[in-house]
């Protein structure tokens, strides 16, 4: 019976109207969720949770407004939920990581999810620098997974594990099989499955699971000791000028098009 820990980020929504500043994201106008990838990770934890049993355990590093995104978590299947506090982290992922890894190495998951990349940074780092720092093997951009013996999996494996995970991955519009010794961390790939709505009852059943928030205080760390990148600002792209129709034939249209990426466009 596995122990999974899912890593969870709560982003803004990519489908609603989003306001950029140079401090970054305008809060009071953006809408909030579960980053869509690590919604496809929670989705497997649960599928195994509901296939071998075990528990599953949400992590999350936000302030407080990203308990939302862990009691969704928990309506959705999930057993216990932990926000690591980020007062005083940013946006550095070296940071993150380290204090990540600090509070889930207690509890000593046998199988680590993550989503592949968060779609607000799109970094893809903080999940696989927290697997280095547990010294966990990984795998990313998973679209199926198995886990089972080595004899279940049909494997003959130098490392000798009780249970491994096979992993079909996306690797630039192919698929590679690879096999995993656990405890591991992989992270998903759209495709993976179809994430579940909460229902009502597991919405009532949330408010009973337990939430905890862990500080950098209490894992022994200092706010930015660690961290190895600063954002200075952030800007959003330039508007987009008004397109230009050309008209004539066919070959006029060509010798114009030419023209004005010669000589506006200034690509040839």
């Amino acid at each position: 019976m596995p122990k999974v820990v899912v890593l969870l980020k709560q982003t803004f929504d990519t489908e609603e109207k989003i306001i950029v500043t140079p401090q970054g994201v305008d809060e009071r106008e953006a809408k909030f969720v579960i980053n869509p990838y690590d919604e496809y990770a929670l989705e497997e934890a649960i599928q195994l949770k509901e296939k071998l049993g075990g528990e599953v355990i949400v992590v999350t590093c936000g302030t407080e407004r990203s308990q939302e995104a862990l009691r969704t978590a928990l309506a959705v299947g999930a057993d216990e939920a932990i926000r690591l506090d980020s007062e005083g982290l940013g946006d550095d992922s070296y940071a993150v990581a380290e204090a990540l890894a600090a509070v889930i190495s207690p509890v000593s998951p046998d199988l680590l999810l993550a989503g592949l990349f968060a779609v607000d940074s799109g970094s893809g780092s903080v999940a696989l620098q927290v697997a280095e720092r547990l010294g966990l093997p990984h795998a990313s951009a998973a679209v199926k997974l198995t886990l089972g013996t080595a004899e279940e999996l049909g494997l003959s494996h130098s490392v000798q594990a009780a249970q491994y995970a096979l992993i079909e991955r996306d690797a630039e519009g192919d698929t590679e099989t690879v096999a995993l010794p656990l405890p591991a961390l992989i992270t998903a790939q759209q495709g993976l499955n179809e994430p579940r709505y909460p229902s009502l009852p597991g919405i009532m059943k949330a408010k009973r699971k337990p939430l905890r928030t862990v500080t950098l205080s209490e894992l022994g760390l200092s706010a930015g000791s660690s961290a190895r990148t600063q954002r200075a600002a952030l800007y959003p792209p330039p508007p987009r000028s008004t397109g230009k129709r050309i008209a004539g034939s066919p070959e006029e249209q060509a010798t114009g098009l030419i023209e004005l990426l010669r000589t506006e466009a200034k690509v040839l």
